[in-house]
């Protein structure tokens, strides 16, 4: 049993470091085979990589739902703008503040909604997804109001690539020291709690696990996840509005997020993709109704995988091993070699 349990946990680590690798290696090379638009693109399905990973903690891990989570970016944004044109702090620098940052504000918003769960959580977050661009708005001393604020574009410090190509790197760079970080913590004792409490939370009180204190921690963890990627956001576009960030970001992130398939961090790669090339190849499909096309394309992915592209992916991988498990039994049974053992 301890070996077949082993022997699980290994193949798993080696195809989560095959598909790391596999990401790199298109990361690395893919940037200089297309054009600076694209490699904006790409940086952007980083971003919203992080910012979905982030929500796959507080919704696929521990069962909250959040559709707030464009309210975390945009303090995130707002906290690399603001330490950027104000007190003169590097955008590099400022990254990891506005994650920090980000994090206790997730904190503290995790502790009032301690109380609340399912469609009333929801209904808290989504109040915050509205009310927070409001606040900026009113807050034009810090954030400049409607007219928003121009942030400097980085320059690359490898003078061979351009502005957009490094800002791809960048934004892949944190990304996947990001993922390895949520996958070990989800692999610990912090994801296991994570999920008693999504599955069982009676179980888990019986056992000695705090409520208040997993689920607000997952709040803040999420949130830093979302505010880093709302900084790497403000870096990339440059500048920052309340407009930047309205509720319907939010949905597109927990829409990714249940594309790729909730509870599986791979899955949130593919929910990133989808989020930010289907509804341009949309418009491409159709000038005059693209909404209507790319709901349809949502739908009929939901109907395809309703457990996310991650849950058709692993179902896919089960059902050759069971198509060709029995094929390979009968091959090895009917070797020269197994032939001779048996005699």
């Amino acid at each position: 049993m301890r070996e077949r349990l082993a022997s699980g946990i290994l193949t798993e680590l080696c195809v989560r470091l095959a598909l790391i690798a596999a990401v790199g290696l298109v990361v690395v090379f893919l940037p200089s085979a297309f054009d600076d638009y694209f490699n904006y693109r790409l940086a952007l399905v980083g971003i919203y990589f992080i910012a979905i990973a982030g929500l796959n903690v507080v919704t696929g891990y521990s069962g909250q739902m959040s559709i707030g989570h464009g309210a975390f970016m945009a303090f995130g944004a707002y906290t690399t703008t603001v330490l950027t044109t104000e007190y003169g702090v590097s955008e590099y620098w400022s990254i990891p503040i506005a994650g920090v940052l980000t994090g206790v504000f997730g904190l503290l918003f995790g502790f009032p909604a301690l109380r609340l769960s399912g469609v009333y959580l929801a209904l808290a977050t989504f109040g915050l997804a509205v009310s927070v661009p409001l606040v900026a708005k009113k807050a034009s001393g810090w954030t400049g109001g409607s007219a928003g604020k121009v942030l400097p574009l980085p320059s690359s410090p490898i003078g061979a690539i351009s502005t957009n190509q490094w800002l791809s790197y960048l934004t892949w760079a944190i990304a996947a020291v990001l993922y390895v970080t949520a996958w070990l913590v989800l692999r610990g004792r912090l994801g296991r709690a994570f999920r008693a409490v999504r599955d069982a939370p009676i179980a888990a009180v019986a056992s000695g696990l705090s409520l208040a204190r997993i689920k607000t921690l997952a709040f803040g963890i999420s949130a830093a996840y979302a505010g880093v990627a709302g900084a790497l956001l403000a870096i990339a576009i440059a500048f920052v509005n309340p407009d930047t960030f309205p509720l319907s970001l939010s949905i597109l992130l927990l829409t990714g997020a249940v594309i790729g398939g909730l509870g599986s961090l791979e899955g949130m790669l593919l929910g990133a993709a989808f989020i930010q090339f289907v509804p341009k190849w949309s418009e491409s499909i159709s000038n005059h109704a693209p909404t209507v096309v790319y709901g349809l394309i949502l739908l009929g992915a939901l109907l395809v995988a309703p457990g996310g592209a991650a849950d058709l992916i692993r179902r896919t991988i089960v059902s050759l091993k069971q198509t060709f498990s029995p094929l390979y039994s009968r091959t090895s049974r009917s070797s020269p070699a197994t032939q001779r053992s048996e005699t």
